[in-house]
């Protein structure tokens, strides 16, 4: 049971839109400062990640 929860885990990519809209409101929240693309896409990506395991763990994600 336990390998399959980590398999979900390693399952999870958060969809390029997602990623999108998180990285422009983290850069428009930051004042729009150039040249930060990359970090603000790899923060949005790692939030998400995030958010996705904290709802697993509190069983609100669950596949059927």
């Amino acid at each position: 049971m336990a390998s399959a929860q980590n398999q979900d885990a390693i399952d999870f990519v958060a969809s390029a839109d997602e990623v999108a809209r998180r990285a422009y409101f983290s850069y428009v929240n930051q004042g729009s400062p150039p040249g930060r693309d990359v970090q603000h896409w790899l923060e949005a990506e790692s939030e998400l990640l995030e958010e996705r395991n904290r709802t697993r763990v509190h069983g609100f994600h669950n596949r059927t």
